[in-house]
């Protein structure tokens, strides 16, 4: 008898969760690694939210809440969608779940049959092709053009397009390369989604780590059609640095939501209450913190793309979001160190670690083999120290 399911053997471990575990592990063992593998800020939850979570024990809210959130919750965020998005929705069209991660698979369950196809952008955040997958459905690719930021033109999306496409994946700012899509993109984007009658899910983890004046927009914003084929999922992970406290959001279709909700009430039932409470204080009650950080990373962004793109063999774009770079580096692809032999990013991404004690994560997790993913969220101190590694040990290669 097959010991495991088909589902679960054609699906991959997480790329980044593995490199940061395996960075850690040598630091638990005395070992000075400087890792840019963190998908989460450095900062810490500031405190007046951490302060709302000591209350909520103490008042003994610690019990179950309605699986799918509370509705104090809920009609939070959909005042946050008012304000910040222009975006109207009802409770019932919001579902609060365990990590927007969780959103994501729950919206991707109850919206895909089996050979229903997905299409993703690339490069992607790792877990939106198996997302995919343990749907039944198929993930299809679109290749981004990295003179373009990355992003995807409205001629390939066109070709992607299939009678069996029921959804679009759109991730701005995006993880790995921190693309910001403009508003004129995003409507050309939307007029192909509405042409075609295709959904749209959109990521909007990174909105407000955004730089040089820019602002996100949500794609669902643009007009009532695209609105009603779109489901905007957040959080509040990265913006506040609450990674740990595992709460996100989608908000869309009612029907949707309220599938995704009934999953949801047979999996996990509801995000742990204290969380929820942390999270409207959070959303609720919005403090400079979030520009303080934004700030800091900005400053980090800007050394760092320049120590790259510094570097021989190695081409870095400037981000406008998220707090990650993806410097293309296959030009030292064929050169050796000690006998050893760079043929892929993996290969270089174990040389980094193996001889210069750098982290850093293979884009080939991503869908992008000719770069590598590097998070800026650590010190300024620490970013230093690792591009001059960085920098001293690929110069040794040949």
């Amino acid at each position: 008898m097959q010991k495991l399911s088909d589902r679960i053997t054609s699906i991959r471990p997480s790329a980044t969760l593995a490199i940061t575990a395996k960075i850690k592990t040598l630091c638990s063992q005395g070992i000075d690694v400087i890792g840019f593998g963190a998908g989460e800020p450095d900062f810490d939850t500031p405190e007046y939210i951490k302060n709302a979570a000591i209350s909520s024990i103490k008042n003994g809210f610690t019990k179950y809440t309605p699986a799918s959130g509370t509705l104090e919750l809920k009609n939070a965020i959909c005042d946050k969608f008012k304000n910040d998005n222009g975006l109207d929705y009802t409770p019932e069209q919001v579902i609060v779940s365990c990590g927007a991660k969780h959103s994501l698979y729950n919206l991707i369950q109850v919206m895909c049959n089996p050979d229903d196809e997905v299409i993703i952008p690339i490069p992607y955040w790792v877990s939106y092709p198996d997302m995919a997958k343990l749907a039944g459905a198929k993930p299809v690719f679109i290749q981004g053009v990295e003179k373009n930021a990355f992003k995807i033109v409205p001629d390939e999306l066109e070709n992607a397009i299939t009678e069996k496409t029921k959804i679009l994946i759109i991730n701005s700012p995006s993880n790995p390369c921190g693309t910001l899509y403009s508003k004129e993109e995003l409507i050309e984007i939307a007029d192909i989604a509405c042409k075609h009658d295709i959904y749209v899910i959109s990521d909007e983890i990174y909105e407000e780590i955004i730089y040089d004046g820019l602002q996100h927009i949500s794609i669902a914003f643009l007009n009532s059609d695209i609105k009603e084929r779109t489901i905007v999922v957040n959080g509040v992970s990265k913006t506040y640095s609450m990674t740990g406290w595992r709460i996100g959001y989608a908000a869309g279709d009612a029907d949707i939501i309220k599938a995704a909700g009934k999953l949801q009430s047979q999996s996990t039932s509801n995000p742990t209450s204290i969380s929820q409470k942390a999270a409207l204080t959070a959303i609720q009650e919005k403090t400079n913190d979030v520009v303080k950080m934004v700030s800091e990373f900005s400053k980090r962004r800007d050394y760092i793309v320049e120590r790259l793109n510094d570097m021989d063999n190695v081409s870095c774009q400037k981000p406008k979001g998220a707090f990650y770079v993806f410097p293309n580096i296959s030009a030292y692809y064929g050169k050796e160190h000690d006998g050893n032999r760079i043929s892929t990013d993996i290969d270089l991404c174990n040389f980094l670690l193996d001889t210069a004690k750098v982290g850093v994560i293979p884009g080939s997790a991503f869908g992008s083999p000719n770069h590598i993913r590097m998070s800026y969220a650590t010190s300024m101190e620490n970013i230093k120290e690792g591009m001059n590694r960085m920098e001293s040990a690929l110069n040794e290669l040949r």
